[in-house]
């Protein structure tokens, strides 16, 4: 598994971003948990609507919104930091608004992981949120839905019809807003209970759909 500051840009995405952005009329935003600073490197700061670490930092047409860390998170970075070191298969990420405990690369720790972020969510105020081998408990207020629609409220988008697509469980509160406003979500991956209304095989399989999409928009 790369490590999260492994994932660098891409040829292809970028050409794929800067065609969905004109077809679009620059009605594209990207919401992610990865961090802004992550974001905008790895987007090569080609996309301006940005919604990062699950919604609790969002950059629209006002500017960056940010929401302060919860004092939880500091006791919590302890605990996953010393599982962390205690094996070196784990990967600690700490987003500021947000700590994680990956586990990939060692999926035996799975139980013990999910159940020691459990107990400290119990113990706190902070979100659980399970993803892709991965356990995460983030500062409460915002998720992946509410920045979608936030988005929807500011120019470029008002009057959008908003298109979700996702990959991992921490998309399904996209998916459940998208459809509530209006539009709908599109799964990438194997089938699973879900609150997307299509689904896709692969990132490949995304690609072709939004290359299609974009020869098929009127000019």
């Amino acid at each position: 598994m790369p490590r999260p500051e492994e994932v660098g840009p891409d040829a292809r995405r970028a050409a794929l971003l800067d065609d969905l952005a004109r077809a679009l009329d620059g009605r594209l935003a990207v919401v992610s948990g990865r961090a802004l600073e992550d974001l905008d490197r790895i987007l090569e700061g080609r996309v301006g609507a940005v919604a990062a670490v699950h919604g609790l930092v969002r950059r629209g047409v006002h500017g960056v919104d940010r929401v302060q860390p919860h004092p939880d998170l500091d006791a919590a970075r302890e605990v996953l930091r010393d599982l962390a070191r205690s094996d070196r298969g784990l990967l600690f990420e700490d987003k500021g608004l947000s700590v994680a405990l990956h586990y990939r690369n060692v999926p035996s720790a799975a139980d013990a992981v999910v159940e020691a972020v459990e107990r400290l969510a119990r113990s706190s105020d902070l979100v659980l949120q399970l993803g892709d081998m991965v356990a995460e408990l983030r500062t409460p207020g915002q998720d992946k839905g509410r920045a979608v629609a936030a988005f929807l409220r500011e120019a470029p988008f008002v009057g959008a019809v908003p298109v979700f697509v996702g990959d991992d469980l921490t998309d399904e509160d996209g998916f459940a807003a998208a459809a509530r406003l209006g539009g709908y979500g599109v799964l990438t991956g194997p089938e699973r209970p879900t609150q997307a209304t299509y689904r896709l095989n692969d990132f490949n399989a995304v690609l072709a759909w939004l290359s299609a999409a974009i020869h098929e928009a009127p000019a």
